[in-house]
C-alpha cells in the first residue's frame, strides 16, 4: 500500500489512470473508498488521486492533538500534488473533504485548476453559528471515544460499511479538523478564480442552502442538484453524479482559457 511520510505520520493513498490530475479527498469519517464507484469513470481521461485524511481508513492515527488541524490537512493535499509531480490540479471532495478543498485553494490558488465541491458547507461568518458546529464536533469526538466505531452506524448508511482501525483517529480528527476558528474560507468565496462546480443531493437538506450559497459567491460557478440523493451523492446516484462532472472536467480546457482571456 503506497504511503506519503508527512513527518512521522503515514498518509496512505491510490492513484490510477493518467492525464490532468484529479485530487479527491472523501468526507469525514469515511475513507478514500467511497469514491471506489467514480475509479473507472474519472481515471479514463485523468490522473486520479484518492488518500485517506490522517484519523481515517489506512493513514496512521497520531496520538498528538495538534497533529489534526486545517492546516495539516492543507499540507499533506499539497504533498500529495508533489508526490504526484503535480504543479496543479483539479481538486475537489464531498463534506469535510469539500472544505479543506476550499481551504486548499485559499491557501494555494496556484495549484488548483478546478474545484468540484459536494455536498459541503463552506463554513461560518457569525460566531454564534460557528460555536454551535464546533460544539457537536466536539460531542461527536467525544461518542466516538465512549462508543467506538458503532457510532458508524448511527451516522449514515454509507458509513456503516466504513473500514477504520479503530475510533481514536475519529475522536481527535472530530476536535481538530472538523471544527472551524475563524470565517476565512467562506470569506475568500468570491477571490476564487477557477471554474468551480457545486454538486448537492437534492435530499441533503443541511446543505442545499450552502450549495446555493457557494454557487453564488464563487464567481462562475455551476450548480447540479441529484434527484433522490442525500448527503453521499455519489454514493446514491452514482451514475447521476458521474453525468454532472464529466462534462464539467470535459469543458475544463476551453473554460480556463475563457477565464485567461476574460482576466487579460
Amino acid at each position: 500500500m503506497p504511503k506519503l511520510n508527512r513527518d512521522g505520520v503515514n498518509i496512505h493513498y491510490d492513484v490510477y489512470g493518467s492525464g490532468p490530475p484529479l485530487l479527491l479527498t472523501h468526507g469525514y469519517s469515511s475513507t478514500s473508498a467511497m469514491w471506489q464507484g467514480q475509479v473507472e469513470a474519472l481515471s479514463q481521461r485523468h490522473t486520479l488521486i484518492l488518500w485517506d485524511m490522517r484519523g481515517h481508513g489506512q493513514s496512521d492515527y497520531p496520538d498528538d492533538p495538534s497533529a489534526y488541524s486545517e492546516a495539516s490537512t492543507v499540507g499533506d493535499m499539497a504533498a500529495l500534488l508533489d508526490m504526484a509531480g503535480a504543479p496543479s490540479a483539479i481538486v475537489g471532495g464531498l463534506s469535510l473533504g469539500g472544505y479543506m478543498s476550499l481551504a486548499f485553494v485559499r491557501a494555494h490558488p496556484q495549484r488548483v485548476r478546478a474545484l468540484l465541491i459536494i455536498d459541503t458547507g463552506p463554513g461560518f461568518k457569525k460566531d454564534d453559528a460557528r460555536d454551535a458546529w464546533n460544539k457537536r464536533a466536539f460531542e461527536t469526538g467525544e461518542r466516538f471515544e465512549r462508543e467506538g466505531l458503532g457510532v458508524l452506524k448511527s451516522l449514515s448508511r454509507e458509513r456503516s460499511g466504513v473500514v477504520h482501525r479503530d475510533a481514536s483517529g475519529l475522536a481527535r480528527a472530530a476536535r481538530g479538523m472538523l471544527t472551524q476558528h475563524d470565517a476565512r474560507v467562506i470569506e475568500s468565496l468570491p477571490q476564487i478564480k477557477v471554474p468551480a462546480l457545486v454538486v448537492v443531493g437534492a435530499d441533503d437538506a443541511p446543505f442545499l442552502a450552502a450549495s446555493d450559497y457557494m454557487a453564488a459567491k464563487i464567481p462562475g460557478a455551476q450548480k447540479v442538484v441529484i434527484p433522490a440523493a442525500g448527503h453521499a451523492v455519489n454514493i446514491d446516484q452514482p451514475q447521476a453524479f458521474i453525468d454532472a462532472v464529466l462534462p464539467f472536467l470535459d469543458n475544463l480546457p476551453q473554460q480556463a482559457a475563457a477565464n485567461k482571456s476574460a482576466a487579460s
